[in-house]
Formats: structure tokens, C-alpha cells, sequence
């Protein structure tokens, strides 16, 4: 396993960036099918992202490329192997897995460009690979250390409860977990997700990750989930199992809370947290944490929902409100008309010069977006007056 890469090599590596441009997407997608033909390597995977998006194999040749192209420089990769990382952490990867996914790639490669990958080339990215991995590897045993010793914490697997379970909307139902041995949690960071390796009836072994929607505490979890039934589109089966057979006693596999993009709780600038359909439910976490610290941080929360008449009562913003100045944070919704999302906003809402106007009305606070492709149906409830001090307004 190399420290450092030889000039040669960094060359050679280099030099492939115009093909990983070309052809990056049909070498992912060809690995994967590799990597997949071992059942017990596809099933430590999430198959929803290797669907009809492809969202995985996509993601992977975009940080290919960005391997190639800065492997004289890997300084600038940090958040891309941290979220590599962190999603390795949710799936229990281990060391011993990386030789099955180091075969596959150069195979791919090999497979895609036929005589362009030469012994040389296929070389090169062997050595690159295990570079990479190596760095991988090291930060991912760090965070498996970390989380096993922290309060409440765990590796791998531990099974979970599910206390209750209530509609959110017409779409989307939140699902209270508590451990099943009856121990604390990990306190999550807001933002963070679960990951759920679920054994569905006919199925089999599935994987998924949900955002965890509650604000950080030692004894549960909430998880927020939207179902997954688009016209002309395979139902979700996780998410249509979970809605119409998780009940209270329903026994889950969770694996510890994961995942870099999330609140930085000691800061005291003000936020601004915008989110279109069930994108909101890491924004939500945010929201009760910040709430939650009393120390009154200036907040914006945008959002974005398809209609409202999707929306629960108590996510109206305003609701129950006086309309006087309140401490609490700022609600703005924004409702699209009836299968239109992006830009095509009701009559009355800002369009998007006005959402970057409000984004940005508030200079030194921190922007963190989460806008899904399509704004589906609903908003979860627990922003209105009832959750919340002195209640949310409109901005």
C-alpha cells in the first residue's frame, strides 16, 4: 500500500481524466454490477440509491474525476472523503471489504475502455486506489472508535424499538425509536441520519437512511418518512413497509447516527435553513436543537411544500400567533401549485430572487439548503406555536 504516489504514477492517473469524463458514469455503473454478483457484498449497500436515479453510481464517477484531477492535491478532497467516510461508518463497512470494491473498479475499467487501459494505466489506479482506501480506512476506524466510546454510542447494528407512530401529513409519518435493551442514545449532531438494514417479507435484507428529525437528546430518536408512491415510478419498499406495517414493538437494526452535514451548535451567528418537501427533516433537527439551547440564535427557516392543503395544521406558519415580534424563529412556507415544484411558486410567494434575498437578508448567519429535486406534498409538524417559545412567524 503506497504512503505516496511516484511522479509516473500522478502522471498516468492524470492523463485519464478526459476518459473518466467521457465514460466515468458506465465505469461506476459496470463496478457495481460486479461488486454485486457477491450477495453479501450488494447487500451491505442501499440499493434505493442504484435505481432508476443511479444517484450512487453517478456520485461515484463525479469523485472519481475529482480523485484524477487533484490527486497532486488531495488537501481539497476533505469533505468528499469525510462523507465518504461517514457513509461507510452508516453501513458498517469494513477493511476487508475494500479488496472486493479495488477488483471490481479496475475491472470496470478495463471492461469500459477495452485497450486504452493498458497494463500501465490499470497500475497507476491500482496503486491510486489503495491510497485512497488507506486514507479511508484510517478515519473510518477513527469514527468507529469515537462513537463506540461516547456516551449512549455503538458500532455496527443495535436493535431498536418503535415507541409510536404518527401521520405527519398525507405522506409523510414520523416513527419514534427507543433502544430495545433500554440504554441511552448517542446524542446525534442535528443534520445527522440512520441508517436501517431492514428484512422485508418477499424481499429480503434492504438498507436505507433517513435523517433524523428531532432534536438531539439521550433516549430516542425520530425519524420522519415520506411514502414513496410517485404515478409511473416502483413503489418504495422500505418506505411503504414501514408506513403500512411498522407499528409500536416493531423491532429495527439502526446503526449509529452519521453523516457531515450538520448544525454547528456553538456558534452564535444567526441561521438561515431553507428545504423543500421532506427535505426538511434534518432542517427540523436543527430547529429543535437551536430552540432547545435557549440562548435565542437568530433563525430563518424557509420552506418549500407543493400545496398547502398538504401541509399539517400546526406546520402553518403563524398559527396560533399574535403577530407580534417573538424571540422564537422566523417561518417562511412556500407553496407551489398542484405538480409544479422549483420555481413555479403560488401567487403571492417570492419568487427565486426573493428566496435569495431572504437567504441572504441576514449576511453573517450560516446558509444551509437541503431542497429536494421535486417538492413533494406535506410538512411535518412541530413548528408552530405549540413546540416552539413564543411561537414561529412569517418572515
Amino acid at each position: 500500500m503506497p504512503a505516496t504516489l511516484e511522479d509516473r504514477t500522478i502522471d498516468l492517473v492524470k492523463a485519464t481524466v478526459p476518459a473518466l469524463e467521457a465514460h466515468g458514469l458506465a465505469i461506476t455503473q459496470r463496478m457495481y454490477e460486479r461488486m454485486f454478483q457477491n450477495p453479501e457484498i450488494r447487500d451491505l449497500f442501499n440499493q434505493s440509491h442504484h435505481g432508476e436515479t443511479g444517484s450512487q453510481p453517478k456520485a461515484l464517477a463525479a469523485a472519481i474525476v475529482a480523485y484524477a484531477r487533484n490527486i497532486d492535491n488531495l488537501g481539497v478532497l476533505a469533505s468528499r472523503v469525510e462523507r465518504i467516510a461517514q457513509k461507510h461508518v452508516g453501513l458498517s463497512i469494513r477493511p476487508e471489504h475494500y479488496p472486493f470494491v479495488a477488483e471490481a473498479l479496475l475491472g470496470a475499467i478495463k471492461d469500459v475502455l477495452g485497450d486504452a487501459a493498458t497494463d500501465e494505466i490499470l497500475a497507476a489506479w491500482g496503486e491510486a486506489y489503495w491510497l485512497l482506501a488507506d486514507v479511508l480506512i484510517a478515519r473510518e476506524r477513527t469514527i468507529y472508535r469515537e462513537l463506540a466510546a461516547a456516551p449512549g454510542g455503538w458500532n455496527d447494528w443495535r436493535d431498536f424499538m418503535v415507541e409510536s407512530t404518527h401521520p405527519d401529513s398525507e405522506i409523510i409519518r414520523s416513527f419514534h425509536l427507543a433502544p430495545a435493551d433500554g440504554g441511552p442514545v448517542l446524542r446525534h449532531r442535528p443534520g445527522q441520519y440512520l441508517t436501517f438494514a431492514l428484512d422485508l417479507p418477499g424481499t429480503g435484507l434492504v438498507k436505507r437512511n433517513y435523517s433524523i428529525s428531532c432534536g438531539p437528546n439521550d433516549r430516542s430518536y425520530r425519524i420522519s418518512v415520506k411514502r414513496e408512491a410517485a404515478p409511473n415510478a416502483p413503489a418504495g419498499l422500505a418506505s411503504n413497509w414501514l408506513h403500512d406495517q411498522a407499528g409500536s414493538g416493531t423491532r429495527l437494526r439502526v446503526a449509529p447516527p452519521a453523516g457531515e452535514f450538520f448544525l454547528d451548535e456553538e456558534s452564535s451567528r444567526p441561521v438561515v435553513l431553507m428545504s423543500g418537501g421532506v427535505g426538511l427533516t434534518p432542517m427540523v433537527s436543527m430547529l429543535e436543537a437551536i430552540v432547545q439551547s435557549g440562548r435565542g440564535r437568530p433563525t430563518w427557516f424557509i420552506h418549500g411544500a407543493q400545496r398547502a392543503g398538504s401541509c399539517h395544521a400546526r406546520a402553518r406558519p403563524g398559527g396560533g400567533g399574535t403577530g407580534r415580534q417573538h424571540r422564537g424563529p422566523h417561518l417562511l412556507r412556500i407553496t407551489g401549485s398542484h405538480g409544479r415544484s422549483g420555481p413555479g411558486l403560488r401567487r403571492g410567494g417570492p419568487d427565486q430572487h426573493g428566496l435569495d434575498r431572504a437567504a441572504h437578508a441576514h449576511g453573517r448567519g450560516n446558509l444551509l439548503p437541503v431542497w429536494s429535486s421535486a417538492v413533494p406534498a406535506g410538512l411535518c409538524r412541530g413548528l408552530g406555536p405549540d413546540r416552539h417559545p413564543a411561537g414561529a412567524h412569517p418572515l
